[in-house]
């Protein structure tokens, strides 16, 4: 039996796969390349170029593979974009969240861990932000996900589908030997920017708002190693073949860093400049996001490896010092 990743050749996908691969797991892959790299994925996985909406497509996939679980990444994440085109956002994710399910029933596949993300909570009440915060979206793609969880929830009462929600709070990272890493046609994420300043990409870094109620007045992050991520989509997976019953787990390091912090983590890191300036706040950045995950760690099991955020930034400088332009140096 096989675990289809779909979404596998994007950031946290390829991650993924490659930890399946570690653990002698079949995979199987499926994603549309809007912004996956055909590359990131092994030549001997199956791979299949299929958007999540094409329900012929994906029923096809189910026909051919011997799949028993499913790892759910392919959504679109771009805060932003999903303020400008909220319905893309709906198509893709809720919709595409729909398809999916009625594939997996009409194939009798009933467990899947999804990713979804610290973006259903809004700006929190609780911080460290723990599963029972109420989840209150300030935006399309947050919503989304949320609506996400809501339809499983539901096909798990009336079909008794199992799932695991994973909300995921910053990820980062690459694999250490920077054989696969971060590569997005836009880049949003903050780790990889400033290492696009190192690199001489672009001339600094901006760090949006320093009167904010931290430390030291930057707003404050709880960020993830990419690689500890996909250990805990394998724990998940575990979880639900062991008959467990359908959950939700956060995710992170149970540690704050603030932007400034994570420059000058990235100083260390690197040994390069990386010149900044301080800008105007962004509308809607919460003070501070910070993740309890002792229910991953308790009930999954969840031990992440890096728990030093300069240690996670020197895996991403590897994965940017040897593919400067992404996989296209491949």
């Amino acid at each position: 039996m096989a675990t289809l990743v779909l979404g596998g050749a994007g950031y946290i996908g390829s991650h993924m796969v490659d930890r399946l691969l570690a653990a002698n797991r079949d995979v199987v892959v499926v994603d549309n390349l809007l912004t996956g790299h055909r590359k990131a994925v092994p030549a001997n996985v199956p791979f299949y170029e299929v958007d999540i909406r094409d329900k012929a497509a994906l029923n096809e996939v189910f026909d051919q593979e011997p799949i028993d679980q499913v790892v759910h990444f392919a959504a679109s994440s771009i805060v932003p974009e999903s303020m400008a085109d909220p319905l893309k956002y709906f198509d893709n994710n809720t919709g595409g969240m729909i398809n999916l399910l009625e594939v997996m029933l009409k194939h009798d596949v009933k467990n899947i861990v999804f990713s979804s993300t610290a973006a259903t909570y809004g700006i929190p009440e609780d911080n460290p932000i723990v599963e029972t915060t109420p989840q209150n979206p300030i935006n399309p793609y947050g919503e989304s996900k949320l609506q996400m969880e809501h339809i499983m929830r539901w096909a798990d009462e009336a079909y008794g589908l199992k799932w695991v929600a994973l909300r995921y709070f910053n990820v980062a990272g690459a694999k250490a030997d920077g054989s696969i890493g971060e590569d997005h046609p836009t880049e949003t994420h903050l780790v990889p920017i400033i290492l696009q300043v190192a690199l001489g990409e672009r001339d600094k870094i901006m760090m949006y708002g320093d009167d904010y109620n931290t430390p030291d007045g930057f707003n404050v992050r709880d960020y993830v190693h990419v690689m500890d991520l996909a250990d805990a989509h394998i724990e998940a997976l575990d979880y639900l073949a062991d008959g467990n019953p359908s959950n939700q787990f956060n995710l992170g390091s149970a540690n704050g860093y603030s932007v400034k912090e994570m420059v000058e983590a990235a100083r260390k890191a690197t040994g390069k400049e990386i010149p900044a300036e301080v800008g105007p706040r962004r509308v809607g950045d919460p003070d501070s996001l910070v993740a309890s995950s002792d229910k991953a760690r308790e009930i999954l099991g969840w031990q992440p490896q890096y728990e030093n955020v300069e240690d996670i930034i020197k895996t991403a400088w590897t994965w940017h010092q040897k593919h400067p332009h992404g996989y296209e140096d491949r």
